[in-house]
C-alpha cells in the first residue's frame, strides 16, 4: 500500500468548482465510507475540505488511483475531465511533504494562516470517529502534524499579521499586553467587524462593545461573543468605558469625533485609548491624533505593517521549507521502521524459539543428574552456534558472489571492524 495525497485548491480550480467538491463536516464520515466501498484497497482516508481545498489522504494500491477522480465524479457534481485539469497527485513522501505544507500555512492563500493547522486536526478527528483512520494515517498525521507545528514554533512564519483585522488586534495586544483587563468598541457590523470580535475573543478581551446603525445587527453580533449592543449614536456617551475602539462602518461621515474623545480622555482621567479607523470614508476624525493619551491608527498605517508582515513572511518561508524537508525524511524513516516491525517480531520470535528449546534441553539434563557445569558449557555452545548460523552462511554466501555492498553492511551490523 502507498499513501496518496489527492486535491483541488485556491490554485488549481475557481470557486465554482471548489464548491461543488467540497464536502460538508456533517458529510465526511458518509463519504469517507462511500469512498472505501468504491475503492477496494482503499481502508484508511481523511478528507481535508475548506473554502480553499478539498483533499483527501489515503492508503490504497497505487493501481487503483484511477478509481479515486471516478468516485469523486460520481459523489460530487464534478466531471473527471475537469479534474483531471485541476487536480493534484502526491505519493508518499510528497504526499507526507504536501500535508506539511498545508497544515502549516506553507499552501495557504494567505501565507502562514494559522485556523488550517486546526482544520486539518478535525479532519483527523472525524475520519477516527468514521472508522477510516488506520496506523498508515496515523502515522502520516503524528509526523506531519508535529512538523507543521515546527514550522509555526521555530520559524516566524505566522508571527506577523497579514489580514487587517488581525493586524489591527495585535497593534492593540502590543500596547496592553494583557487584553483580559481592556474592554473594546467596535464600530459596525460587517465581515471586518466580525473577524476583530473573533480575535479579540480568542486573545481573551475583558470585554466588548459592538455599535451599529442598526441596533439588530450589533445585537447578533454582541450575541455570538458575548458583547454588549448598542447603536451608533451611543457611542460618543459610552466611549469613556471602553480602551480600545475598532472602527469599519459604511458611514460616509465620521462617528468620532475630536469633542468626543477629548471628553472620554478626562473621564478616564488620561487613561489612553488606542483607535484604530479601519474604514474608508474614515469613522474617526483625524484631528484626534494630535490629543495626548491618544493612539490613532488608519487603513494606511496598517496596510504598511501588514505589506511589511508579508515580506518577512515570505522571507521565513524558505526557512520553513527545511522544516517540511526535514518532516518528510522523518515521516519515511518512520514508515520504513513501522514497515519492519513484522520483520523484527519474526526474527525476535525466532531467537526466542532457539533459546526456549535450547533451555527445556538443558533443564532436561540437569533434573537427570548431568553435570551442571558441562550442561551450561553445552547450553552456550548451542545457542552460540544456532544464533550465528544466519549470519555465518550470510558472510561466506556474500564473499562467494563478490557482494562487498553486503559484507560491509554486516561488518557495520555486527561491528567486525
Amino acid at each position: 500500500m502507498a499513501i496518496l495525497a489527492y486535491g483541488v485548491n485556491y490554485r488549481t480550480a475557481p470557486v465554482t468548482v471548489r464548491e461543488r467538491i467540497s464536502v460538508s463536516e456533517e458529510g465526511v464520515a458518509p463519504a469517507l465510507h462511500a469512498l472505501t466501498e468504491a475503492v477496494p484497497s482503499l481502508s484508511e482516508a481523511v478528507i481535508v475540505s475548506t473554502c480553499n481545498r478539498t483533499e483527501l489522504y489515503a492508503s490504497l494500491d497505487p493501481a487503483e488511483e484511477t478509481l479515486i477522480p471516478a468516485w469523486f465524479s460520481r459523489y460530487r457534481p464534478v466531471g473527471e475531465n475537469e479534474l483531471a485539469s485541476m487536480a493534484y497527485t502526491y505519493w508518499d513522501a510528497d504526499a507526507a511533504r504536501h500535508l506539511i505544507r498545508v497544515a502549516s500555512g506553507l499552501d495557504s492563500q494567505i501565507l502562514g494562516e494559522p485556523q488550517i493547522l486546526g482544520q486539518v486536526k478535525t479532519a483527523y478527528e472525524l475520519a477516527r470517529r468514521a472508522g477510516t483512520l488506520g496506523p498508515e494515517l496515523n502515522l502520516l498525521s503524528q509526523v506531519g502534524l508535529s512538523a507543521a507545528k515546527r514550522v509555526r514554533t521555530d520559524t516566524d512564519i505566522g508571527r506577523n499579521p497579514v489580514s487587517v483585522a488581525y493586524a489591527a488586534v495585535v497593534m492593540a495586544q502590543q500596547i496592553f499586553t494583557d487584553l483580559r483587563n481592556n474592554r473594546a468598541l467596535l464600530l459596525g457590523a460587517g465581515d471586518t467587524i466580525q473577524r476583530v470580535a473573533e480575535h479579540l475573543t480568542e486573545m481573551g478581551i475583558g470585554g466588548l462593545g459592538i455599535a451599529n446603525r442598526t441596533l439588530a445587527n450589533a445585537e447578533k453580533l454582541a450575541a455570538r461573543y458575548n458583547g454588549v449592543a448598542m447603536q451608533l449614536t451611543d457611542v460618543a456617551h459610552e466611549l469613556h468605558n471602553y480602551d480600545i475602539v475598532i472602527a469599519s462602518t459604511g458611514s460616509t461621515l465620521p462617528i468620532i469625533g475630536k469633542g468626543a474623545v477629548e471628553a472620554a480622555i478626562r473621564q478616564r482621567r488620561r487613561k489612553p485609548i488606542f483607535i484604530v479607523d479601519i474604514a474608508v470614508p474614515r469613522d474617526v476624525e483625524p484631528e484626534i491624533a494630535e490629543l495626548h493619551d491618544v493612539f490613532l491608527y488608519t487603513i494606511d498605517d496598517l496596510t504598511d505593517i501588514i505589506e511589511e508582515n508579508v515580506r518577512q513572511r515570505h522571507s521565513a518561508a524558505k526557512e520553513a521549507e527545511q522544516v517540511v524537508e526535514d518532516g518528510a525524511a522523518h515521516y519515511i524513516r518512520e514508515r520504513r521502521a513501522h514497515h519492519g516491525q513484522g520483520l523484527l517480531r519474526n526474527f525476535r520470535t525466532r531467537a526466542e524459539s532457539i533459546q526456549s528449546a535450547e533451555l527445556e534441553k538443558a533443564l532436561r539434563d540437569l533434573h537427570s543428574g548431568a553435570d551442571a557445569e558441562k550442561v551450561i558449557g553445552s547450553l552456550a555452545r548451542a545457542l552460540t552456534n544456532k544464533l550465528i548460523h544466519p549470519p555465518t552462511v550470510a558472510i561466506r554466501t556474500a564473499s562467494a558472489d563478490g557482494r562487498n555492498d553486503l559484507l560491509e553492511y554486516l561488518k557495520t551490523l555486527y561491528q567486525l571492524d
